[in-house]
């Protein structure tokens, strides 16, 4: 099943509206969180080529690393902290065209250049984010934004 996840190359709606059923069906069944989210992430990094795509979970009023594709990253982020900290706090999507441009942005890594986040909220609390990086500027958009809250909105959390 896993090794059958080989989507076409169209536009970027395109991509996503093969992948998510794909997704859906790759972690339908399976309760490990870690799994989960580790086959999400390397699905969407495989898919768009992205520098990076990773879960931070918030534990003990903090987001701390999850499952990832991409370069070593940042460890722990305090609330409000970065990108991913602002999307926590304020519980909604963030997409950054260019994260030198965002005050008190986290440099995990130099060649990142602008970023998405996305809450991953339960019950009304905000209980992960899916982080997405780009090497290049302005490589996010409302379509992204669409796509990527369908995502985590699929994934049982």
């Amino acid at each position: 099943m896993a090794e059958d996840l080989l989507i076409a190359k169209g536009t970027k709606e395109e991509q996503y509206q093969a992948l998510l059923p794909q997704l859906q069906a790759l972690i339908e069944g399976e309760a490990d969180l870690v799994a989960n989210l580790a086959n999400t992430c390397a699905a969407l990094k495989e898919q768009f080529g992205w520098l990076w795509v990773g879960f931070y979970l918030v534990k003990n009023e903090e987001l701390v690393l999850g499952p990832f594709q991409g370069p070593v990253a940042c460890t722990r982020i305090r609330k409000g902290k970065g990108v991913c900290g602002t999307a926590w706090a304020q519980a909604k999507t963030l997409i950054v065209p260019d994260v030198e441009q965002f005050a008190g942005h986290i440099a995990c890594s130099s060649l990142s250049r602008s970023e998405i986040v996305v809450p991953v909220i339960r019950n009304g609390v905000v209980v992960a984010v899916l982080d997405v990086d780009s090497a290049a500027i302005d490589d996010f958009d409302q379509t992204d934004k669409h796509y990527l809250e369908a995502v985590v909105a699929m994934l049982p959390v």
